[in-house]
């Protein structure tokens, strides 16, 4: 069984940082994709930033030059944010993928107090 567990979370002043884990365990034969995902209160979930297969990294605008994604090992990635804002308050959420299969985390709430 995969699981993927988010943790880093947190409340944190505006300003402020904090960097978030995502750990994959389990059986998975490769991970060709990795995600961060959030979902504020009353809006759809988006991604914040992702690595693909040949190492490429994307970033919502929202996050360019604050958020760092970057991965340890293929099953463990991080995610550095810095200058938080309180519009940054959401639920993070690690997706990965393997082949054309999903798994999500059950995310770790980050609150940036104003």
């Amino acid at each position: 069984q995969v699981q993927v567990l988010e943790s880093g979370g947190g409340l944190v002043q505006a300003g402020g940082s904090l960097r978030l884990s995502c750990v994959v365990s389990g059986s998975i034969p490769t991970i060709n994709y990795k995600g961060w995902y959030r979902q504020a209160p009353g809006k759809q979930r988006e991604l914040v930033a992702e690595i693909e297969t040949a190492g490429i990294t994307n970033y919502a605008n929202s996050v360019k030059g604050r958020f760092t994604i970057s991965a340890a090992n293929a099953r463990t990635m991080f995610l550095q944010m810095n200058s938080l804002k309180p519009e940054d308050t959401a639920v993070y959420y690690c997706k990965i993928e393997s082949g054309r299969t999903e798994y999500w985390g059950q995310g770790t709430q980050v609150t940036v107090s104003s």
